[in-house]
Parts: C-alpha cells; sequence; structure tokens
C-alpha cells in the first residue's frame, strides 16, 4: 500500500467520523427543542408529585397533637386550590378529631395513571389505587385499598392537588 492510498483511507475514517458526529448532533438538538419531550418532561412531574401528593393526603401519624399538626401541615403543602382552603379551613376540628382517635395511616400508591395533561393551563388529572395501612391507637389495624381521581395544578412549587374525589369499588358480583 503506497503512502498515497494510507493518506485517502485516513482522510475517509476523519470524514466518516465527522459525519457520525454532525448526525449525532443534529439529532440531539432537534430532540432538545421536540415538543414531544417536552410533553413527556411535564407529564413525568405531574405524575412523580400527583403520586406523592396522594401519598401524603392519605397518610397521618395520630399518636400525638404535634404529629398531626406536623400531618395537617404536610396535607396542606400537598394541596392548592379548593382543596388547600378546604383543609385549611377544617384544620382545627381535624387536629382535635385526629389527635382523639390516634390512628395512624400510611398511604401508598399502588398503581397510577394521568388521564388528561394540559401544559398551557397547568392542569392535569390523575387516577390512582392507594393501599392505606391504618394502625388504631387499640385494636387491630389492617390495610384498605382505595380509588381516587385527582384534579392537578402547576405551582411554583410543583404540581399539587386541587381536588379529590373518591371512586366507589364494585362489589364484583
Amino acid at each position: 500500500m503506497n503512502a498515497r492510498t494510507r493518506r485517502l483511507g485516513g482522510w475517509a475514517v476523519l470524514l466518516a467520523a465527522a459525519l457520525v458526529c454532525a448526525l449525532g448532533g443534529w439529532s440531539y438538538v432537534q430532540a432538545r427543542g421536540d415538543d414531544t419531550l417536552a410533553y413527556a418532561t411535564a407529564r413525568d412531574a405531574a405524575m412523580a408529585d400527583g403520586r406523592s401528593g396522594l401519598a401524603r393526603l392519605n397518610s397521618m401519624d395520630g399518636r400525638s397533637a404535634t404529629t398531626v399538626r406536623s400531618g395537617l401541615d404536610t396535607w396542606l403543602a400537598a394541596s392548592t386550590g379548593p382543596l388547600h382552603d378546604r383543609l385549611e379551613s377544617s384544620r382545627k376540628k381535624d387536629a382535635a378529631e385526629l389527635t382523639e382517635s390516634g390512628a395512624t395511616a400510611r398511604g401508598k400508591v399502588t398503581d397510577a395513571a394521568l388521564t388528561a395533561l394540559d401544559e398551557r393551563a397547568g392542569t392535569a388529572a390523575l387516577i390512582a389505587t392507594v393501599d392505606v395501612e391504618v394502625t388504631p391507637r387499640t385494636g387491630t389495624g389492617g390495610t384498605e385499598r382505595k380509588r381516587f381521581e385527582a384534579a392537578l395544578a402547576r405551582t411554583g412549587d410543583g404540581w399539587k392537588i386541587k381536588a379529590l374525589d373518591a371512586i366507589p369499588v364494585g362489589s364484583g358480583g
């Protein structure tokens, strides 16, 4: 193989590498500006925040007045709009009832899906199944399975729950 052939082969390899890099860069730039990617990012954020908020709204440590107050603060932090206002207005009554009962509940979202997402309006709808492990002050505890439909709103602190409705579980028979 002579020097000229080696040089041409070297240039061909460099040209191929440059072409691959250019195509990779172009593909990356296209994906970064893609509306589909932005929508997927918003969807994932709404889903994650919605799941987290729903779990927090189904959890409470009722062992003391201090833990109940902290739990109610968590509920308020997970909510916005009408739900937040309702929780705020019933806070004193809820604190007394929850402290008196002494029950502890821990919610875990077992399945969830977004049924709607409007990025421009900053709204989303979520359906979810939540297992709530309840431990009463006395007696035997258990796990309750609940289903919810939640309306979400995007806030400066992420997605929060603005409305929450229980979905009745059918008897199956």
